[in-house]
């Protein structure tokens, strides 16, 4: 049965900071609402602070073991919400999220909603008053193909562009930045400017905010508009 919510979260050594994220995230639900997290092979004991909430809205499943995108892959697939929330486990949302988000989508014919967040340290220590403006945020297509600033943990999308966004590439791109440049590609991308998270910074984060080389760029540049032409053909 189709659910309201679907929160995607991937997992993987996060005893550190997941139940203080899953505990906000499900603060977030209603009783009909569901979270998915595939976990990708943690040796800690990520599974068993997961399995203690026993919560019936949480759904616990294998990950395909592959790395970070296929991980993401793997547990939209799994989501059966009208609206699919991406979620990291340690960040921490604030307990307004879900619904300003979805106050976005019944307002608007947005296909995904991106919103803004604090930027904090392992300490919880402010590093940046606002994400939106240290990464300087905005739609087009072009724009984030060559600078993205499209990021998982802060996006909401229609279930409907889940059809749209497989398969990832594997390689040029992370998944928000494919899932952002889809989904501007066909919709109206909303920029929320209302800080709805904490996004945690830490030596353990699967992404950074380092640019990297101009050689390692240039490569990724023209892998992606492969994959987008590639998809673009795939659609006629």
């Amino acid at each position: 049965m189709k659910c309201r919510v679907s929160v995607a979260m991937t997992s993987y050594n996060g005893e550190k900071y997941i139940h203080k994220q899953l505990s906000s995230v499900l603060s977030n639900l209603g009783t009909n609402d569901e979270v998915v997290i595939s976990d990708d092979g943690s040796t800690d004991n990520t599974i068993s602070i997961v399995e203690k909430f026993d919560d019936p809205r949480i759904k616990l499943i294998i990950g395909p073991q592959k790395g970070l995108v296929e991980n993401f892959e793997h547990v939209i697939r799994c989501c059966s919400g009208e609206y699919i929330f991406l979620c990291d486990q340690d960040d921490v949302w604030y307990n307004n999220k879900i619904d300003k988000v979805l106050d976005v989508f019944s307002k608007t014919n947005s296909i995904l909603v991106e919103h803004d967040a604090v930027v904090v340290d392992s300490q919880d220590n402010i590093i940046y008053p606002s994400f939106f403006i240290h990464r300087r945020v905005h739609s087009g297509v072009i724009k984030n193909f060559f600078r993205n600033t499209y990021h998982g943990c802060l996006i909401a999308f229609r279930s409907e562009l889940k059809e749209k966004i497989f398969p990832f590439p594997t390689s040029g791109c992370l998944h928000d930045q494919w899932i952002g440049i889809i989904a501007d590609y066909y919709g109206h991308v909303f920029f929320l400017e209302e800080k709805l998270m904490e996004y945690k910074r830490h030596e353990n984060n699967m992404s950074s905010f380092e640019r990297l080389p101009i050689s390692r760029q240039l490569r990724d540049r023209f892998y992606l508009l492969l994959q987008i032409i590639k998809h673009i053909i795939r659609r006629k």
